[in-house]
C-alpha cells in the first residue's frame, strides 16, 4: 500500500510538472505572438523564448496550429467564466448590459487580449484553425448579450422582439469600432466607443440613453 501510495504520488508530481511546463509554453507564445504576429511566429521562435528544444515544445504540442490553438482558448476560457459571472450576476438587467459593454471594450488600445484577436481575425482569413476558434470566442461573447437581453425581456425592463439579433448587431458593432479605436486612438477614444455602444444598446432594448450611465 504505502509502495502504491508512493508510486501515485510520483505520477501525480511528473502531471504537475507537465501541466506547469504546457502553462509556460503557452505564455511563451503569447508573448512571441504579440511581438511577431502569429503567421510570422515559429516553434523556433518560442523555444527560444523558453530556452527550451524545439522537441520539447512538440512533446506537448504536436504542430505550430496546436499550440497556438491551446493560446487562444486558454484566452478565451478566462473571458467566458468572466462573462457568465458578469451574466449570472444580481442586479437590474441594464446594469448587467453595461457591464458586458465594459468589459467588451479594452480599456488601453495596448490591451494585449484585443491585440491577439485582432490578429488571429487577419489571420483566420487563411487559416481555418484560427476560424473555428474565433467563431468560439463570437459565439461566446453574442451569447452572453443575448442572454442580458432575453432576461431584461423576461423581467419587463426591456422591449426587444429579436435578442438574438440585437446581441449579433452589437457584437459587430463593438468589433468594428474596438478595431478602429485600437489602430487610430487619436480618432477614436475609449469614451466614445463606450458611449456608441450605449447608445446602440439602449436602442435595441427600447430604453432611453439616459437608462445607461452618463
Amino acid at each position: 500500500m504505502h509502495s502504491a501510495g508512493r508510486s501515485t504520488g510520483m505520477r501525480g508530481s511528473r502531471a504537475d510538472q507537465a501541466d506547469q511546463r504546457r502553462a509556460e509554453l503557452l505564455e511563451a507564445a503569447r508573448r512571441v505572438v504579440l511581438e511577431r504576429g502569429i503567421s510570422s511566429t515559429r516553434v523556433a521562435d518560442i523555444a527560444k523564448a523558453t530556452n527550451v528544444s524545439g522537441g520539447l515544445i512538440h512533446y506537448h504540442f504536436a504542430t505550430k496550429d496546436d499550440l497556438i490553438t491551446a493560446m487562444l482558448r486558454s484566452t478565451i476560457d478566462g473571458e467566458v467564466v468572466r462573462l457568465g459571472e458578469i451574466v449570472r450576476d444580481s442586479g437590474p438587467a441594464v446594469e448587467r448590459l453595461d457591464r458586458v459593454l465594459r468589459f467588451y471594450i479594452p480599456r488601453t488600445r495596448s490591451d494585449q487580449s484585443w491585440i491577439l484577436w485582432i490578429d488571429a481575425f487577419a489571420a483566420g482569413l487563411r487559416e481555418a484553425v484560427l476560424q473555428e476558434i474565433l467563431l468560439e470566442l463570437e459565439s461566446a461573447w453574442i451569447g452572453a448579450l443575448r442572454q442580458v437581453v432575453e432576461a431584461g425581456v423576461e423581467s419587463g425592463e426591456f422591449t426587444c422582439d429579436d435578442p438574438q439579433g440585437a446581441a449579433e448587431r452589437l457584437d459587430g458593432m463593438l468589433d468594428g469600432l474596438i478595431i478602429r479605436y485600437t489602430l487610430h486612438p487619436s480618432v477614436l477614444s475609449r469614451k466614445r466607443v463606450l458611449e456608441h455602444a450605449r447608445i446602440a444598446a439602449a436602442r435595441e432594448v427600447g430604453l432611453p440613453r439616459s437608462a445607461f450611465p452618463a
